[in-house]
Parts: C-alpha cells; structure tokens; sequence
C-alpha cells in the first residue's frame, strides 16, 4: 500500500519541477508584453462598450424628448377626433331647420349656434383647424375625400362641386378628410 503513496507525489513533483523549468526558460519581459497587450486589449474592449452604452443613452434621451414634444403637440388629436361628429350634430341640426322654426325658437337656434362657436374656438385654441373647401376650388387628395364624381357643366374636371362634410388638422396631422364631390367633365 505504501507504493502507490509514493507514486503519486513522485508525480507532483515531477509536475512541480515541470513547472519550475517553464518558469526558469520564460522571459520576464515577454511575460510583461503579454500582460500589456492582455489589458489593453481589455482596455479598448471596455471603452467600446462604454461608448455603445453612451450613444444608446443619447438615443434615448433624444426619444424621450421627441415623443414628449409630440405628446405635448398632439395628445389632445384622439380627444378632438372624438369631437368631430358633435361638430357635425350641431350643423346639421343648423341646416335642418327653416326660418319659420328658427324665428319660433330663436333663442334656441342661438344656443345652438353659440355651442358650436365656442366648440371651434376651443378647438383652435388646441391646433385644431377646419378645412372648409368652396365649390369651384380644385381638389387636394392631402386634405379632401372624394366620395363621388360626377360631370357637372360649369365645373372643370377635378374641381369640388359639393361639400358633404369638412375636414379637419391639428397642426400637420389630418384628423379628418374633407368629404367632397368632384367633377369629372371639363367646363363648357
């Protein structure tokens, strides 16, 4: 049994003495090299990274400011897009009545017509503007919705011949096309 205690520190110190004659056979200056070239390496890994991190940080401090500007400029379109049709009610409700009815009802007729000043004025107030096309005034594809075409003598191809609803912006974002008819015959 003692024999094979004795073989194995025979072993380490033939590992030991293996190691001692690498060391004595390896020079301290290469060893040093080494080590330099080691940290710089490590070096110029990390100050990598260091300024992939700074750039994102950058990129993302840039994000944030833009979508806070651009919630400031048009967090209210949701709100105001949801507003649209009250527009649309109280014009309609307008143009139903004749003058008889609204000589019956003047005062009702102007309550309504004051809602609907002071509904634009808010709007405005928040960027919010009208596009309110003419007939005889061409069509634009960027502002107006064509919802039909029809040849009409005394307008020119592509002019609006009738306004079925108007449109709306906030700012440079269409909230709501104009909904227009266009003609599509020359004039005579």
């Amino acid at each position: 049994m003692a024999q094979p205690q004795q073989t194995e520190a025979q072993d380490v110190t033939e590992a030991e003495a293996a190691q001692t004659a690498d060391a004595e056979h390896h020079d301290p200056a290469q060893a040093l090299a080494e080590a330099e070239a080691a940290f710089e390496a490590e070096r110029n890994e990390m100050r990598d990274r260091l300024m992939r991190a700074l750039a994102e940080l950058e990129n993302t401090r840039k994000r944030a400011e833009r979508d806070r500007r651009d919630a400031a400029a048009y967090g209210g379109a949701k709100l105001a897009r949801d507003l649209l049709p009250v527009f649309d009610n109280l014009n309609r409700a307008l143009a139903a009545a004749d003058e008889k009815s609204r000589a019956e009802a003047k005062s009702l007729f102007d309550g309504v017509e004051l809602t609907l000043r002071e509904l634009l004025n808010v709007l405005s107030r928040h960027g919010v503007e009208r596009i309110a096309p003419k007939p005889g005034e061409p069509f634009d594809p960027h502002l107006h919705e064509a919802m039909f075409e029809a040849p009409v003598p005394q307008f020119a191809a592509g002019q609006i011949i009738q306004v079925m609803t108007e449109g709306f912006r906030m700012r440079d974002q269409l909230l709501r096309p104009a909904q227009v008819g266009v003609s599509s015959k020359t004039a005579d």
